[in-house]
């Protein structure tokens, strides 16, 4: 059996961390630079950096913190925002971060993500879905959850499950899967969501949106049967450790590396 893996994520937003309630209100949580050292320390399993707005500002991830962060680290480390050319990938893996995550781009353009996946190898590609649940009336008519491009700001009409299972095909290494309805809430991850996914795919599922204590990250992988579980708030504001986390986990038997 594979160790479940704690990863702390960085949302930057204009060079600093923040941390929002469904993809809005955000709120200062520090320097990048400084929390990436942290957590390196606190032998997170690996580190998450999303610069939010990239993509609808239409510029690239900012190379300069991506490049200070990965200097002062040792762990994994994966880079989203703002990624739309095979360029982009290349860019990112010299400044260096270990694998890069896709969102806007691979729905805009699904053939990119074979495309990176064949240059760069599966391992290095994440896809990132952003997914909310339709109304009451529209699952009536159609799928349970869309897919949202943009950071959040832009519905797709695209069905979470169907995208997910068109990336695995394209060649995607991971899914990173964020519940835009519980993202900041703190009451715990959208199980149902997270479970419909990792049961009908056979790539690694990493929960994100909604951790607020240590029940809801072994709720995920377990219940949610998520391979890594994806938490900001519960760690920037020093609520929990990681490490506190882990050994949580273990004594309920859960496998992670402590």
């Amino acid at each position: 059996m594979l160790t479940k893996r704690i990863i702390p994520c960085l949302d930057v937003s204009e060079g600093r961390v923040v941390k929002g309630i469904n993809f809005v209100k955000l709120r200062d949580a520090g320097d990048p630079v400084e929390n990436a050292l942290f957590y390196d320390k606190s032998k997170a399993d690996e580190l998450v950096f999303l610069d939010i707005t990239a993509s609808f500002e239409r510029r690239k991830t900012m190379l300069n913190v991506v490049r200070k962060v990965a200097e002062s680290i040792f762990l994994p480390f994966t880079v989203g925002g703002g990624i739309g050319s095979i360029e982009d990938i290349r860019g990112l893996l010299k400044a260096g971060c270990d694998k890069v995550s896709i969102n806007t781009a691979a729905v805009k353009k699904p053939a990119f993500v074979k495309e990176a996946s064949r240059r760069f190898g599966s391992q290095c590609i994440v896809v990132a879905i952003d997914a909310k649940r339709r109304t009451p009336y529209a699952v009536r008519r159609t799928k349970q959850w869309e897919v949202y491009i943009n950071g959040g700001r832009t519905p797709t009409g695209l069905d979470v499950l169907e995208w997910a299972k068109a990336v695995e095909g394209l060649g995607a290494g991971e899914i990173l899967l964020t519940s835009m309805d519980y993202d900041g809430t703190k009451a715990g991850y959208d199980l149902e969501l997270t479970r419909a996914i990792s049961e009908s795919l056979t790539i690694p599922i990493i929960a994100s949106g909604g951790a607020g204590n240590l029940g809801h990250l072994y709720e995920a992988l377990t219940r949610g049967k998520a391979d890594a579980v994806l938490a900001a708030s519960i760690f920037h504001y020093r609520e929990h450790s990681v490490m506190e986390a882990k050994r949580y986990l273990a004594k309920r038997g859960v496998k992670v590396r402590i």
